[in-house]
């Protein structure tokens, strides 16, 4: 089965309003070519799902700084001071979830839980409006699992199947990312053929792709540089 598809033709799946998961680490594993192919289509009133907020420039920070996110769920969003502007003006709406929370709900929605017990955040701001529940005698907050329309990831390798391989720190939450879309898209840096890849690199099986795009390479400059 062949899932490499043009560019424009991923696009169509990403449409106003739809909630949007995506993987990377300020930046780190996100990918550029299809963040930067919403920002020219211009879709809106997005809802996106992520680490954090990226940079004003980089990573999904692109879309944020544009004003397309009506709210996002996020670890943080401190490294995008555009996006804490937005949120401040009411103009955003952010969800703050603990980085570890964060990326156990969105597996508990890849592999179809209803949610996690935590007890992280008790006693704070992020207990607002949870249920909580005590379980042989400890408390703890439900927080609920965590899925998308869309989920659109960054790999190094791929097959046309879609199994992918990542490269180093890149890797980060794309493969919990892949799993909790109903649609996912990978962005891969290079596709080769069914047979090609091997089996003990593979980290994010074909089964979870529903899409795979040429990368154009990473366009933006970091923060550190």
């Amino acid at each position: 089965m062949n899932k490499v598809v043009s560019l424009e033709e991923a696009l169509d799946v990403i449409n106003d309003g739809c909630t949007l998961m995506f993987g990377g680490f300020g930046g780190v594993g996100s990918p550029p070519t299809i963040i930067n192919g919403i920002v020219r289509k211009g879709v809106k009133n997005l809802t996106l799902i992520g680490n954090d907020a990226g940079f004003p420039d980089i990573g999904i920070g692109r879309v944020v700084s544009r004003g397309l996110a009506k709210r996002m769920i996020v670890s943080h969003i401190g490294s995008n001071p555009i996006a804490g502007q937005l949120m401040m003006e009411g103009k955003m709406e952010v969800e703050f979830s603990p980085q570890g929370t964060l990326v156990e709900r969105i597996r508990a929605g890849g592999v179809g839980l209803g949610g996690i017990l935590t007890d992280i955040g008790l006693d704070s701001m992020v207990e607002d409006g949870k249920q909580k529940i005590l379980i042989n005698g400890k408390q703890y907050l439900v927080e609920t699992a965590l899925s998308a329309d869309i989920s659109i990831v960054y790999a190094k390798k791929a097959d046309r199947f879609g199994n992918l391989i990542y490269e180093t720190s890149a890797r980060n939450t794309n493969p919990l990312v892949a799993m909790a879309g109903k649609c996912t898209i990978a962005e891969v840096e290079e596709i080769v053929e069914v047979g090609e890849l091997n089996p003990e690199e593979i980290i994010t099986p074909g089964i979870f792709i529903n899409m795979i795009v040429q990368s154009e390479g990473v366009d933006w400059r970091w923060a550190w540089e």
